[in-house]
């Protein structure tokens, strides 16, 4: 499959609101990192997330989304981590309760 790019894409929008597997990006624009989290925790779904930016600014914000896996600035997975989503995302979580 080819990766497809959605740009200007409201959280109210289809593309935003159900959980879509890609290879696809949404970009959704928003006023301040508060702004940012509210809009990712809006959501039924919670399976993983990613942040960019300052290591110790990325992972202020990642600790305020409500996901299974939130990977900062290209980390690595730990597959040694108990995995499992939020919401609709996760019905358990493997290695973990």
């Amino acid at each position: 499959a080819r990766p497809t790019v959605f740009a200007n894409v409201t959280n109210d929008m289809t593309i935003a609101r159900e959980e879509i597997f890609g290879p696809v990006l949404v970009m959704i624009p928003y006023e301040d990192v508060d702004d940012a989290v509210e809009m990712a925790n809006d959501t039924v779904y919670g399976l993983a997330g990613y942040v960019q930016g300052a290591e110790d600014e990325a992972r202020k914000v990642a600790n305020r989304i409500r996901a299974g896996q939130i990977q900062v600035n290209g980390a690595r997975p730990d597959f040694t981590a108990p995995f499992g989503g939020y919401g609709q995302s996760g019905n358990g979580r493997e290695w973990g309760e």
